[in-house]
């Protein structure tokens, strides 16, 4: 299985989310194509209820400890749905990147 849909699929396991995205933003970075190196994650559950952020992302990066190991970047939007719904679903843009040759 690919990392995007390793990914995908540990998530849905541990948060039985709402709603899931797992965007494989590689191709915005200087790597070779067909990488699976830099991902952005939105994923609303109701396990982040009465948490905070940063009790919110080590969840994640509990349950996804494994493939941290394996890639580069992983920028997390995690939300609980009276969140995601008051934001009408808007996510912030990934910043562009600024290595390799990406920078000129």
């Amino acid at each position: 299985m690919r990392m995007q849909g390793q990914i995908e699929a540990k998530l849905r396991q541990a948060f039985n989310p709402e709603i899931l995205e797992v965007i494989n933003e590689s191709h915005l970075h200087n790597v070779p194509p067909g990488s699976e190196s830099h991902f952005k994650v939105v994923i609303v559950s109701e396990q982040f209820i009465d948490k905070r952020l940063v009790a919110r992302h080590r969840l994640v990066n509990q349950a996804l400890a494994n493939e941290l190991a394996a890639i580069h970047a992983l920028a997390l939007h995690t939300l609980t749905p009276d969140e995601y719904f008051k934001r009408a679903g808007a996510i912030a843009d990934s910043p562009l990147c600024m290595g390799g040759s990406k920078a000129s």
